[in-house]
C-alpha cells in the first residue's frame, strides 16, 4: 500500500514506517509543521519518502493516516481528494483532551467514515467520540537492546518544551524532585528550563538524536516519568526497553504500562523520591527492577505486534 502520513510525532512514526508499505511523507520548503518531511533525529528506511504537495497529488495513495483535524482540509486542498470519501482514511489520536476531559467531544465525533485510532485505552475512555468508529492500537517501539549500565548516580527524564508545557509535563514535579534527587533531563527547550533550574546546568541535554540518547539514558540509574496529563509517553516505554527501572506519576495510562516489579507508580511525588533515593543507594535493586521493566516492555510494546495491528486495520479500511 501507499500510505500518506504527516511527520507529526516522530517517536510514534519511527516504528510505523518500518512496516512493509510505502510511506509518503509531505514536505514543504520551510519544513514547518505541515511539511517536516523525513526525520532528522531518527533513522528511517528508504520506503519513507518525502513528497511535495504537487507530487502527492500526482502519485496518489491508497490510504491517508490523519493525526490533526486540519489535515482533512489540507489533504483535500493538496490532492483534490476528500479523506474518508474519495480515499480511505484513519485518524490517530495521540493526545488526551485539552479541555474538560470526559466531556470533550472529538473533532471527528460526528463522522462515521474515518475510524479513530487511540494509542491507549485511557484515551479511548476519556474522549467523547460520538458515532465515529473507534479502536485502540497500543504503542510499539523498536527494541534498542538491553543497554542499561546505571553507572551514573542520577535519574533520567525526557521531556520536550518543559517550560511551555509546565504542569501538563510535570515540570514543577521535576524541579521539586531535583532538590533532593540528582536528575539529567533530555529534550527540546532545555535553555528555557535552565532559567528556572540553574542547579541543573550541565545536566540538560538539548534535542539529542535518538541513537545517541539511548546509551546516554541507559547510563542513568533510573527513569522518571513526571507527566500529569498526556497519552502514554513513548520515552517511558523506550526507557523500559533499555532496562531502566521507572518512576511514574499514577496518571493517564502509566499505571497499566508499569507493572509493580518494574518500578514505582504513585500520585505522591514523595513516594517517587523515596524510591529514587533507594535505587541510587542500591544499584542491585535498580537493575533487578529494570530487567523486569524490559521484559514487560518488549512483550507488550513490541514493534512486531504494533505493525501487525496496523497492517490489519489498514487493510480492512482499504477494503
Amino acid at each position: 500500500m501507499k500510505v500518506a502520513v504527516w511527520h507529526v510525532h516522530g517517536s510514534w512514526l519511527t516504528p510505523f514506517v518500518t512496516g512493509p508499505d510505502e510511506y509518503l511523507i509531505p514536505v514543504l520548503p520551510d519544513r514547518g509543521p505541515d511539511g517536516l518531511g523525513r526525520a532528522r533525529t531518527w533513522d528511517w528506511p528508504a520506503n519513507a519518502r518525502e513528497l511535495s504537495p504537487a507530487e502527492l497529488r500526482e502519485e496518489g495513495c491508497d490510504v491517508v493516516v490523519l493525526q490533526r483535524p486540519h489535515e482533512i482540509a489540507l489533504f483535500e486542498e493538496w490532492t483534490g481528494l476528500r479523506p474518508g470519501t474519495d480515499v480511505p482514511a484513519v485518524y490517530v489520536e495521540h493526545n488526551t483532551p485539552n479541555g474538560d476531559a470526559v466531556r470533550t467531544r472529538h473533532p471527528l465525533a460526528d463522522r462515521s467514515d474515518i475510524p479513530i485510532v487511540h494509542v491507549t485505552h485511557f484515551n479511548a475512555l476519556v474522549w467523547d467520540c460520538g458515532r465515529a468508529p473507534t479502536t485502540v492500537i497500543d504503542h510499539g517501539v523498536l527494541d534498542p537492546g538491553y543497554l542499561y549500565t546505571g553507572e551514573e548516580e542520577r535519574v533520567g527524564v525526557v521531556v520536550n518544551e518543559p517550560v511551555r508545557r509546565w504542569r501538563v509535563a510535570g515540570t514543577d514535579v521535576v524541579l521539586d524532585l531535583s532538590r533532593t534527587v540528582p536528575l539529567s533531563v533530555y529534550g527540546m527547550g532545555m535553555a528555557a528550563l535552565e532559567e528556572h533550574a540553574p542547579d541543573l546546568a550541565g545536566h540538560l541535554h538539548e534535542d539529542v538524536r535518538q541513537s545517541e540518547m539511548h546509551p546516554l539514558l541507559a547510563r542513568q540509574r533510573a527513569y522518571l516519568h513526571p507527566y500529569r496529563w498526556t497519552s502514554l509517553g513513548l520515552s517511558l516505554i523506550e526507557a523500559m526497553t533499555l532496562g531502566l527501572p521507572v518512576l511514574a506519576l499514577a496518571t493517564t495510562a502509566a499505571p497499566e504500562a508499569v507493572p509493580a516489579d518494574a518500578g514505582v507508580v504513585s500520585a505522591n511525588p514523595r513516594v517517587l523520591e523515596e524510591a529514587a533515593l533507594r535505587w541510587l543507594a542500591d544499584p542491585d535493586e535498580a537493575r533487578e527492577r529494570g530487567q523486569a521493566a524490559r521484559r514487560h516492555a518488549t512483550e507488550t510494546f513490541s514493534a512486531a505486534r504494533f505493525l501487525a495491528d496496523w497492517q490489519s486495520l489498514l487493510k480492512e479500511v482499504v477494503r
